[in-house]
C-alpha cells in the first residue's frame, strides 16, 4: 500500500520536469502555498489525501534561505483504512537557489523512515543519513554531486525558473534526483501545449510532459514506469494535474487551491 509514498515523490518530481537551472529567482516568493488532492482509481475513484507546499523566509547555517515545506496526509475519513503523514523540507540559499540542507519524515501505515541531507558545494558532495525508527539502525552515505543533481524540492524550485521560450517541440532530456542512498535519473519529454480543465480552478493553459524514472523509487512501481503531468504555461510553472499508473489502478493529483503566486495563473 505504499503507492501514496510514490505519488508524494512524483508530485515533488513533477515540479521540475523542465530542465535548466537558474541562479536567480523570478518564479516564486515567500508566502506561496499550493494544495493538491491525491486520488486513487481502481474501477471507482476516491480522493484519499492532500499534499500542501509552503514557502517561508528563514535562515539556515548562516545563510538567508527559502524554507520549502511539503506535507502529505490522508483525509480523516480514510484513516481507518490507511494513515499517511509524510513531511519533506529543503532550505535554498536566496542568492543562488542551491540547497543547504534537506530532511524528510515518512509515516505510511506501519512504515516509518526519517532522513536528512547536508550539502557541501565546495567539495561537491552531499552527506545523507536515514533510518527506520522501528529498527533504529543509522545509515550514512556520501554522494558525489553535479550541478544537475539535487533533492526533489530543491529541483522543483530551481527549475521553475526555466525560460518558457526553451519549451518547444523536440524538447527532452534528463535530470538527477538525490535520494538517501543514491542518485537516480529521470527522463522527460515535452508533449505539447493544452488547455486543461481543473475542478474548482477553471481551464488552465498548460505545457504537458511525459516523465520516466529509469529505475523505480519504490516497489509499488515497475522500473521504467511513465507518468504524465501538466504544468501551468506561465512564469509560475506549477503542476496543475498529474496521472500515473501503478501496478493496480492509477493515481492522480490535481491542484485544489493556490495563494500568493508571484505571477498570475494562466487561466482561460
Amino acid at each position: 500500500m505504499r503507492f501514496l509514498y510514490k505519488i508524494t515523490m512524483i508530485l515533488a518530481l513533477s515540479f521540475f520536469c523542465v530542465s535548466g537551472f537558474s541562479q536567480t529567482n523570478n518564479a516564486f516568493k515567500a508566502g506561496e502555498k499550493l494544495t493538491y488532492v491525491v486520488s486513487y482509481s481502481i474501477g471507482v475513484k476516491a480522493d484519499l489525501a492532500e499534499f500542501v507546499f509552503h514557502v517561508k523566509d528563514t535562515k539556515m547555517k548562516g545563510h538567508d534561505t527559502y524554507h520549502i515545506n511539503a506535507v502529505a496526509q490522508t483525509y480523516a475519513s480514510f484513516n481507518w483504512f490507511f494513515i499517511l503523514r509524510d513531511e519533506y523540507s529543503t532550505w535554498l540559499r536566496k542568492d543562488n537557489l542551491k540547497p543547504v540542507y534537506a530532511e524528510s519524515n515518512i509515516r505510511e501505515g506501519s512504515y516509518r523512515r526519517s532522513g536528512n541531507m547536508t550539502y557541501d558545494w565546495d567539495k561537491k558532495v552531499v552527506n545523507t543519513w536515514w533510518k527506520n525508527p522501528k529498527i533504529g539502525t543509522d545509515n550514512y552515505r556520501t554522494l558525489n554531486l553535479t550541478e544537475d543533481s539535487l533533492d526533489g524540492l530543491a529541483l522543483f524550485f530551481n527549475l521553475r525558473n526555466t525560460p518558457l521560450e526553451e519549451v518547444k517541440d523536440g524538447y527532452s532530456g534528463y535530470i538527477e534526483l538525490v535520494l538517501d542512498e543514491k542518485i537516480k535519473r529521470l527522463e522527460y519529454k515535452f508533449l505539447g501545449r493544452e488547455e486543461k480543465r481543473i475542478a474548482k480552478i477553471g481551464t488552465v493553459k498548460t505545457i504537458k510532459f511525459s516523465c520516466q524514472l529509469t529505475t523505480s523509487v519504490d516497489e509499488s512501481f515497475e522500473d521504467g514506469s511513465e507518468f504524465f503531468l501538466w504544468l501551468s504555461d506561465d512564469e509560475n510553472k506549477i503542476p496543475v494535474y498529474l496521472e500515473s499508473p501503478i501496478r493496480v489502478g492509477s493515481v492522480k493529483a490535481r491542484l485544489k487551491s493556490y495563494s500568493n503566486l508571484n505571477h498570475t495563473l494562466n487561466k482561460k
